[in-house]
């Protein structure tokens, strides 16, 4: 285990233990298998850069654990997806709360991690940007690969599934491989857009990233919306997309 994700899922194993009775818990406990998983995938040498995708999953990983932390403090500076997917009612089924978690992370917290770890001269080398890129889409495996192990963590945290819960377990395992592929395409983009704002400004990077800020909330208060969330992912896929910034680079 590198020095930095061991560190990592140290103080999330910490955190972890401290919430029992949250249902911020389901999210966290994935997260942290997942994140041990990806460190096991850099042991193997899965990663063109690992000091560079390591150094990322901790700066990705720190967002959502500054989110959490804040909201349990009852501070004000919760960014707004966050806001929704902890306050969303604490009976939701674990995968629910899962749910909620991946969305606001995925599309919030990501793209602005990857310009954090990417600056403005590594995003106008294409070689450099082409193996972030592809590490990028290699996180993308690891974590298909952990659909069908989560879902069976979530049941035993869930209690007894129902035999038409059974009978669509491969479809929604199926469907969330296909939903995590299609929104980490879109945060790609949307850290290009972001890229493209911070060149103009810090003015425009603001701008662009409360219109992230907002439509990121805006597929989480979808989520929580009564009906087939399913089929509304279908049609609006998981991900979300801003517009490049005025003579930006497309994203």
């Amino acid at each position: 285990m590198t020095d930095a994700v061991e560190g990592l899922t140290g103080r999330m194993a910490a955190l972890l233990a401290s919430m029992d009775g949250d249902p911020a818990r389901f999210f966290l406990g994935t997260y942290l298998r997942t994140t041990r998983a990806v460190d096991a995938a850099l042991a193997r040498g899965l990663f063109e850069d690992p000091q560079w995708v390591a150094a990322w999953v901790v700066d990705f990983a720190d967002r959502y654990l500054a989110a959490l932390r804040a909201w349990r403090a009852a501070a004000p500076d919760v960014p707004l997806p966050w806001q929704l997917a902890f306050g969303a009612k604490p009976g939701l089924p674990p995968e629910a709360h899962v749910l909620l978690g991946m969305n606001a992370h995925i599309n919030y917290d990501l793209p602005p991690s990857l310009l954090a770890m990417i600056p403005p001269a590594d995003f106008a080398d294409p070689h450099l940007l082409d193996r972030r890129r592809r590490d990028h889409e290699r996180i993308d495996g690891v974590l298909a690969s952990r659909v069908a192990d989560e879902d069976l963590a979530l049941q035993r945290v869930g209690g007894r599934r129902t035999p038409v819960d059974r009978l669509i377990a491969p479809a929604n395992r199926h469907a969330a491989r296909t939903f995590l592929k299609e929104a980490r395409r879109k945060v790609w983009r949307n850290a290009r857009a972001l890229d493209a704002a911070r060149r103009r400004g810090d003015g425009e990077y603001a701008i662009r990233l409360a219109d992230l800020e907002e439509a990121a909330a805006a597929r989480v208060r979808d989520l929580l919306r009564p009906g087939p969330v399913l089929l509304r992912l279908a049609v609006r896929g998981f991900g979300v997309t801003i517009a490049p910034a005025p003579g930006g680079a497309p994203a």
